[in-house]
This record gives C-alpha cells, sequence and structure tokens, in this order.
C-alpha cells in the first residue's frame, strides 16, 4: 500500500471510532461529571422519594458511568470510552470503600469524644453503677494491654519459625500438612478457639484469667504471623541466598542475616495485622476471662476485663451514660490499633536494609 493510502485511510478510521482521535476531553471533565451525577441522583431520589441516601448515591454513581462513557464517546473515541468506563467504575468502587470507613471514623469521633478525657483514661468502673455518669476504661486497657501482649510473645515465635520451616527446609508431606492446617486455622472462628481452650480449662480444673484468653488469641493469631511471613520470605530474592551461600555462610546464618533482615519491613507489619486482627476480639474473652470492674493486674489469676469486653458490656446497660463509655472505648481501641500501626512503620524503616548509591 502507498503511503497515499495510508494518509487517505487515516481520517476514515478517525472517522468511525476505530482509531485514536486527537480531539480529548479536558481534565475537569471527570470532576465536573461526578458533581453533575451527583446532582441528578439526588434530584432523582428526592422526586421517587427515596428516603435512603444510599439509593441516591448508588442512583448518582450509575449517572456518572453512563454520562463519562457517553461524553467520552462523542467527543473522542469508541476505544477511550472503553478505557474511560473502566478507570470510573474503579474510581466508583473506591469511593463506595472508603465512604463506610470514613462514616465509621466519624460516627465514633463525634460519640467518643463525649466521655473521652483523663479521668476516663485513668479510672476503672468500680463502685460505678453501669447506668449512671463516671467510671473509666483504665482496668480494660491493661487488660487488653497484657493479653494481647502475651498473645503477641507465644504466637510471634512460633508463627516465625514455622514460616522460615516452610520456605527455607519444608519439602514433602510434612511441609503440605503444615500449609493445609496453617489454611484451615486461618479460618476459624474466635468462639471455636475460646472453646477449645475453655475445655483444657475444664479438664485441668483452672480458673478464668487474663492468660487463658492469651492462649485463644494466641491460636486465632498464629496462621496470619505464619501467612504474612511466609509471602515475606518468598519475595526475598534467591540471588541473595545464593551469594551468601557461595560465600561459606552456614544456612541458618543467611537466614538471620540476610533473609530476615531483608524481609523484616513486611515481617513486621505482618505481625501488626496479626495483633490488630485479635485485638478486638470479644467471645474468647467472655468465655476465658469473664470480665471485671476492678484493676487486675495478674493476667495469671482472677478474672480480667479488656477494651472489646468493656464495649459489650457497657453498650448492654442501655444508659445513654453506658453508650458515651461504649463509644470512647471503641475509640481508645481505634487508636490503639493505628498507634500499633504507626510503630510498625516506624520499625520497618529503621530495620531495614539500607542501600549504598
Amino acid at each position: 500500500m502507498s503511503n497515499t493510502a495510508i494518509k487517505d485511510a487515516r481520517p476514515a478510521d478517525a472517522e468511525r471510532g476505530t482509531g485514536l482521535s486527537r480531539r480529548g476531553l479536558p481534565r475537569w471533565s471527570q470532576p465536573a461529571f461526578a458533581v453533575l451525577a451527583v446532582a441528578l441522583g439526588v434530584g432523582i431520589g428526592a422526586v421517587a422519594g427515596l428516603e435512603s441516601k444510599v439509593q441516591w448515591g448508588l442512583i448518582a454513581a450509575l449517572l456518572f458511568l453512563a454520562i463519562s462513557y457517553v461524553a467520552t464517546t462523542v467527543v473522542e473515541n469508541a476505544r477511550q470510552a472503553k478505557d474511560r468506563l473502566a478507570t470510573s467504575i474503579v474510581w466508583v468502587c473506591f469511593v463506595l470503600a472508603v465512604i463506610p470507613l470514613l462514616s465509621l471514623i466519624w460516627v465514633t469521633l463525634s460519640r467518643g469524644l463525649k466521655a473521652l478525657d483523663g479521668y476516663f483514661l485513668s479510672h476503672s468502673m468500680a463502685g460505678v453503677p453501669g447506668f449512671e455518669e463516671g467510671g473509666g476504661v483504665y482496668h480494660a486497657i491493661i487488660g487488653t494491654l497484657e493479653q494481647v501482649g502475651l498473645a503477641t510473645l507465644i504466637a510471634v515465635p512460633i508463627g516465625l519459625m514455622t514460616a522460615i520451616y516452610l520456605v527455607e527446609y519444608g519439602r514433602g508431606a510434612l511441609a503440605k500438612a503444615v500449609t493445609f492446617f496453617v489454611d484451615v486455622m486461618t479460618g476459624i472462628p474466635s468462639i471455636v478457639a475460646g472453646l477449645f481452650i475453655l475445655s483444657i480449662m475444664l479438664l485441668a480444673d483452672l480458673k478464668p484469667s487474663g492468660f487463658m484468653g492469651s492462649l485463644a488469641l494466641t491460636i486465632l493469631m498464629i496462621p496470619v504471623v505464619v501467612r504474612s511471613t511466609e509471602e515475606m520470605l518468598k519475595l526475598v530474592p534467591n540471588e541473595l541466598r545464593e551469594a551468601s551461600l557461595a560465600l561459606g555462610v552456614p544456612k541458618y546464618r543467611t537466614i538471620l542475616k540476610v533473609v530476615i533482615p531483608t524481609a523484616v519491613g513486611g515481617i513486621t507489619t505482618g505481625v501488626m495485622l496479626a495483633i490488630a486482627r485479635i485485638a478486638g476480639e470479644t467471645a474468647p474473652i467472655m468465655l476465658l476471662v469473664f470480665g471485671n470492674q476492678l484493676i487486675n493486674n495478674n493476667p495469671f489469676e482472677g478474672a480480667q476485663s479488656s477494651l472489646p469486653y468493656y464495649i459489650w458490656e457497657q453498650y448492654r446497660v442501655g444508659s445513654e451514660a453506658s453508650y458515651d463509655r461504649a463509644w470512647a472505648a471503641a475509640l481508645v481501641l481505634i487508636a490503639f490499633v493505628m498507634l500499633l500501626n504507626l510503630v510498625a512503620r516506624g520499625i520497618a524503616r529503621w530495620k531495614a536494609p539500607k542501600t549504598g548509591r
């Protein structure tokens, strides 16, 4: 085909919408489409008598996709319209995922700040009736820190060594069996872990304590640590292992000095996710710890409280004061998890291997 024929074919392709068009929508078009879709969604919802704001939002999302696709097809071409439609769907899904999270944070802040002060954080519920104002969450904070801390001290070494075995040494039927049981444990409900430890307590004639709750939390935490650590160790390039072994370094020292330091950022993040997973568990605490209105600093003897149990306990009372305490405790629990994530990021950056330029 001659060059003249090729030049003549290009405008025809563009007119049919099969080629790439030089015309394009301005950058502000997508925000403008979003505003227009929201306005139309609100108008349609109001005219149709729809009381749920969720329905208004879904209508606006569908209108945004339709307006974006049609406008891109008219101004640009069909190929660009399909690409813009896929991008718009991603943004709509992102907004639908973020809105409930922001709503949760807003409600927790607005209701939790009513009772959250220094007195609330430094006092327990000793001598305070649940339906009256006053009291605090100090005893529940102590219980959560001790129970989660004990579970972490037990679960992290076990999970880390299990992951190292599966990645570095595990071969054959035993490794497959361990992987299978780890996957099964990942989906175990928390109440099942609590019942398992409760059966041991009944057989051994043990009393409720914070340590019993920590054992149940350990069962829930181990598979999360194993799976996250295993994936991080797999991301370490084999060239690093081979280089270390080629220098005559034993395998165990290669794991300790090369593999783990390289993956320490991801491992720390996985451990923090596991801690966040167990920090909000209530069912094992109800079965094994029983809750306590007083301060109990000894997790190995006597009933203890925790933040999730305290939230359930206060919400069950049903008074305005107890609702405020429950929301304040929920805010403390969220802050606790956020603080753990910040600490994890700091440790990951500190321990990450330094690369020279």
